[in-house]
């Protein structure tokens, strides 16, 4: 069992209760991240019309390529996601994406889509609990951070379905959650001039979350950080879970 990996295969039931959420048709194209032991691959392959699934641990691929040859309409690609160049492999479709991704790499794998989010049409992830609050939280809730703003940016996200640590084997420690990110998210109305320095911009404000703004600030303008709160119109011990996407998109353009 490819525990190093991080794996945990979905159950059954449970695989049911995700398809009812994702609507899977015929003329949708998908990519599968970690398609693992290709139980879910299987079902995608039989509902939609063309299905990529990557996965990246070798022991797991020739079970796929089984798969593949009684699936006309199935390509596996061996290797790592964050490899894979999204917009190339789209083309001029857009691609639907489901993942059951490793808890440890899901900031990567979200930074890598939505480097292509141009390219998809919606995103359905399998993650760790705790992370799907995360990329659901609103500004003002203990859970809102550097991977809040950073979803509702690119997409709008939405809390699916909470599953259990039994809908998997092996069972992980923790509970998961089906979560799903539609673009364009608030990009489309903010018209951010530079999209990768505002979101370094916004990792920098989210760097140390127990700090103030004000001091994250520092590191990016040094002591015009309250100078610049206050222009903005923003107290001076403000802190970064506070403030909307439109208030940092302020901030942004004010440097």
């Amino acid at each position: 069992m490819p525990q190093r990996l991080g794996q945990h295969f979905l159950q059954g039931p449970w695989r049911h209760r995700i398809f009812e959420q994702m609507a899977v048709r015929g003329d949708q194209f998908w990519l599968e991240i970690g398609a693992g032991r290709g139980e879910m691959t299987r079902e995608l392959a039989a509902r939609a019309g063309r299905v990529v699934a990557v996965e990246v641990d070798p022991r797991l691929v020739e079970s796929l390529r089984e798969l593949q040859r009684q699936a006309p309409n199935l390509e596996v690609v061996s290797g790592d996601v964050l490899a894979l160049d999204l917009s190339a492999l789209a083309g001029a479709e857009r691609v639907h994406v489901y993942g059951n991704i490793p808890y440890y790499i899901t900031g990567p794998i979200l930074r890598h889509l939505f480097a292509h989010i141009h390219a998809l049409a919606d995103i359905h992830l399998v993650v760790q609990l705790e992370v799907a609050a995360r990329l659901t939280a609103r500004p003002g809730r203990r859970d809102y951070g550097f991977l809040s703003v950073l979803a509702r940016f690119y997409t709008t996200p939405e809390f699916l379905l909470r599953i259990p640590p039994g809908a998997f084997r092996p069972a992980p420690r923790v509970a998961s959650a089906l979560v799903r990110l539609r673009p364009p998210g608030m990009r489309a109305q903010l018209a951010i001039p530079n999209e990768a320095e505002f979101v370094d911009f916004l990792a920098r404000c989210f760097e140390q979350k127990r700090k103030t703004l004000r001091n994250n600030l520092r590191s990016v303008v040094g002591a015009r950080a309250e100078a610049l709160l206050a222009a903005a119109g923003l107290a001076s011990n403000v802190r970064a879970e506070q403030l909307t996407l439109e208030q940092f998109a302020v901030l942004f353009r004010m440097l």
